[in-house]
């Protein structure tokens, strides 16, 4: 990730417990194209991932967060909706999911175009089939928030943390 990703996830260490450089053990990234089937593309990319790190018992959880994180990055996070005729295979990725990993955390943060406040809807219409996004984030994450990006990234990261046991 180079030194935008240290950059774009510092918000993220703020209010969390110092964490020790020597605690990093792993790091993964993808680009995702500007179409719906990305969210299958992050799923599978975050089964290899946590099957690699030995996470995979964690992997519906986190799933359905990265599938949620995406999906909005797709949805909302992008000027001209997915599967438009401005979005070929071949256009440059506007939306990419990083897998971060240290001692007892894991961090899924996915960045996109946009600067705008993602918004989690308040609905009691738990049969709608869309707005209940963030709720799910929310619900299946330890925590879960978001920055805009600075320097030479545009947009903005969204991101949620897991934690979990050290490995013994």
């Amino acid at each position: 990730m180079g030194t935008n990703g240290s950059t774009m996830l510092e918000p993220l260490r703020q209010g969390l417990p110092p964490l020790d450089p020597a605690a990093v053990s792993s790091a993964a990234s993808c680009a995702l194209p500007a179409r719906y089937e990305a969210v299958r593309e992050a799923r599978q990319f975050t089964r290899t991932t946590l099957d690699r790190w030995e996470l995979g018992d964690r992997f519906e959880d986190v799933c359905l967060v990265v599938s949620e994180l995406v999906t909005n990055a797709l949805r909302h996070g992008l000027p001209v909706p997915p599967a438009s005729p401005a979005h070929s295979r071949d256009h440059d990725s506007p939306v990419r999911l990083h897998l971060l990993r240290w001692t007892g955390r894991l961090v899924c943060a996915v960045r996109d175009p946009s600067r705008e406040s993602p918004v989690a809807r308040e609905t009691d219409d738990f049969s709608a089939e869309s707005g209940r996004g963030l709720f799910l984030v929310d619900s299946f994450s330890d925590s879960w928030g978001w920055h805009p990006l600075t320097g030479t990234l545009d947009g903005k990261v969204v991101w949620a943390l897991f934690r979990f046991p050290p490995a013994e």
